[in-house]
């Protein structure tokens, strides 16, 4: 397994200087979710050599802006925006080889859905996403990134809260270049116990978000963090797990004494 975290929880003005910090501070990977506003061929280049020049490995590229989560958006306009970002994300995946992300939908509900939860997509629905999803995973094949979908709880996403409903979604695509992100704290809400999930998910565990079912950062709350390694070492899992949560005080005291106890609990 190799340790990350994202780039918004760590100071620092560019990837190299948040490199270098993690570097300090234990880590072996940097997520990055980057502001689409910001993005241009300089951040481009200095993404692409940022392990050579630092040793830290990007393991996961994302594009963000207030389009993210529109990609099913009824506004065609806004939809296509959004795709276009989604396949850009896609496109330095498969140049770096790293992993990225896509969810059905994406943003606080209005109203909450006090009393509805695990929506099914109906036909159409579910024929379009996986077109969709199709089309993004078209950018990655025959290299190394990956696209993966991520479960999101529902007070986020009215559909495929459940790591089940994403295994189905990942099993008709039927593309190697497709698996699964699990997130601890999407998964403390939805899911019934979060070590069996993962287990049931095996092998097609691709990367996974680690947040307490606070949001803040593991140990921070009241997941069971010795159940949740002990579930990713019993399916052999080898790939990052990512910090993708908040902090608490100084990230230069919260996130290396983080990077200690995660460390344990991988090399338990």
């Amino acid at each position: 397994m190799k340790l990350a975290a994202s780039s918004p929880m760590i100071p620092g003005h560019t990837l190299t200087q948040k490199a270098e910090l993690l570097k300090r501070w234990g880590y072996d990977a940097l997520a990055v979710f980057q502001p689409l506003a910001e993005w241009d061929d300089g951040v481009r280049r200095e993404l692409a050599s940022l392990e050579s020049r630092t040793g830290i490995r990007p393991v996961e590229f994302v594009l963000i802006d207030d389009i993210y989560g529109h990609a099913m958006d009824p506004d065609p306009e806004l939809r296509a925006r959004c795709r276009a970002m989604y396949l850009d994300a896609a496109s330095v995946c498969a140049e770096i080889g790293t992993v990225t992300e896509i969810e059905y939908e994406y943003g606080a509900r209005d109203p909450l859905p006090l009393f509805h939860p695990f929506q099914q997509l109906d036909e159409g629905q579910r024929d379009r996403f996986l077109d969709f999803y199709r089309e993004v995973l078209e950018v990655v094949e025959g290299t190394p990134g990956r696209v993966l979908l991520e479960p999101i709880n529902r007070y986020e996403c009215r559909y495929l809260n459940l790591v089940a409903d994403n295994l189905a979604m990942i099993e008709a695509v039927d593309h190697p270049n497709a698996a699964l992100l699990p997130d601890t704290f999407h998964m403390s809400i939805e899911e019934v116990d979060v070590a069996s999930s993962i287990l049931a998910a095996g092998e097609k565990v691709a990367h996974v978000h680690l947040g307490d079912n606070n949001r803040l950062l593991p140990g921070h709350g009241r997941l069971d963090w010795e159940s949740i390694f002990g579930a990713l070492h019993e399916i052999g899992f080898t790939g990052a797990v990512n910090l993708e949560c908040s902090t608490e005080g100084d990230p230069a005291e919260s996130l290396p004494a983080t990077a200690e106890r995660l460390r344990a609990l991988m090399g338990a």
